[in-house]
């Protein structure tokens, strides 16, 4: 059966476009703690009163920082997934092409054997796929764990910002 590679390399094109958006937000959520938890910390000595007299805004306040500080590591989880595969040595995966071809030349024969045999760079390149597959759902994942985590903390954010105006 006579095979297009060019399907599995935009379908490549489209996994990266992928991992760049999971990361972007990622990034984008991390950003929003950080101004959060910025403007926490300029106003901290405005908060000491609260933080004296109200056991519920301890409490509170202690909550979000839970859920920011999960948040923010299933932020940076996002951007180093952990995960354990096991493939046969492949041209296209980047730890393969340094490290399991032998020298720069045996690596460069094995490419162009590959490239040369349609069936073998498409099963290949359908390796990659799966795996880049596999750490875009991690990824994403992380993401969504992130963000929920991220909507709880303004919760208590604004649960916190409630008490301390009732106590102004």
């Amino acid at each position: 059966m006579n095979q297009d590679s060019n399907n599995y390399w935009e379908q490549l094109e489209r996994l990266e476009k992928l991992i760049r958006a999971s990361e972007l937000k990622a990034g984008i959520i991390f950003s929003f703690h950080s101004l959060i938890i910025g403007l926490f910390v300029d106003k901290l000595d405005k908060f000491r009163p609260v933080f004296e007299s109200n056991i519920a805004f301890v409490v509170l306040s202690f909550l979000w920082m839970i859920c920011v500080l999960i948040s923010i590591y299933y932020t940076f989880k996002c951007f180093k997934p952990q995960m354990e595969l096991k493939y046969d040595k492949n041209v296209f995966f980047f730890k393969d092409a340094v490290y399991s071809f032998g020298s720069i030349k045996e690596y460069a024969k094995k490419l162009m054997e590959v490239c040369g045999n349609e069936n073998e760079i498409c099963e290949q390149l359908s390796e990659q796929i799966h795996v880049e597959s596999k750490i875009i759902d991690q990824k994403f994942l992380c993401v969504h764990k992130s963000i929920k985590f991220f909507g709880l903390s303004i919760i208590f954010v604004l649960l916190s910002l409630g008490f301390w105006i009732i106590t102004l």
